[in-house]
């Protein structure tokens, strides 16, 4: 827990030295401007600029209910995010309750699809359930900086180094049919999406 209120510290003071350059993010304001809650997903690994450019605004995260969580949910409120507990192996209904009630409600809501413990770039149920669900649109997010490192974890967390350039990429919106197959179809969709959307942010770098 020590460890990881030091990395958060870290992070927030690294982050006030980055410049940001954006990219796709009519996908993101069009919905917006229509009123039309959406689902932005981002590979675990990758979170970390996601979350810095979002900060302060009106999402709300899903959170590993695990231990570990814990202190991503009190740096996620101080951040000015909602927040909702669960994951796809421990809490996985209570969060997906969360995230529904969220966007039925008109909010936006963010998730890690390969998270809390991977495998990495595995597509998992919980965003496609809730787009099938309420209908709302799943936004793929991709990342990229340099300098940065790259941490030695199952992920790969990318950690932009001082005065790094990180660069945001917004994909197209991706919607999920009802039904079982349309849901595995979503998911190679979404895993290919995501992909590309930081193949395009490193591209900008």
């Amino acid at each position: 827990m020590i460890a990881a209120r030091a990395a958060g510290a870290v992070a927030d003071l690294l982050s006030r030295t980055w410049t940001f350059t954006i990219a796709g993010q009519d996908y993101l304001d069009r919905n917006r401007a229509e009123g039309t809650p959406v689902i932005l997903a981002v590979w675990h690994g990758h979170m970390l600029p996601a979350l810095v450019h979002h900060r302060g605004m009106p999402i709300t995260l899903l959170v590993s209910a695990h231990g570990d969580g814990e202190y991503l949910a009190r740096a996620a409120t101080r951040w000015g995010f909602g927040t909702v507990r669960g994951s796809s192996t421990r809490g996985s209904l209570a969060g997906l309750r969360g995230l529904v009630r969220t966007l039925e409600a008109g909010g936006d809501v963010a998730i890690t699809p390969d998270g809390p413990r991977g495998p990495a770039r595995s597509v998992k149920p919980g965003a496609l359930t809730a787009a099938q669900m309420t209908g709302a649109p799943i936004i793929p997010v991709g990342t990229a900086a340099t300098p940065a490192w790259r941490a030695h974890s199952w992920d790969g967390f990318l950690l932009p180094s001082p005065l790094a350039r990180v660069s945001i990429a917004y994909g197209p919106p991706i919607y999920v049919e009802r039904g079982h197959g349309a849901r595995d179809e979503a998911a190679e969709a979404l895993a290919a999406a995501l992909d590309t959307a930081a193949k395009d942010a490193l591209c900008r770098l």
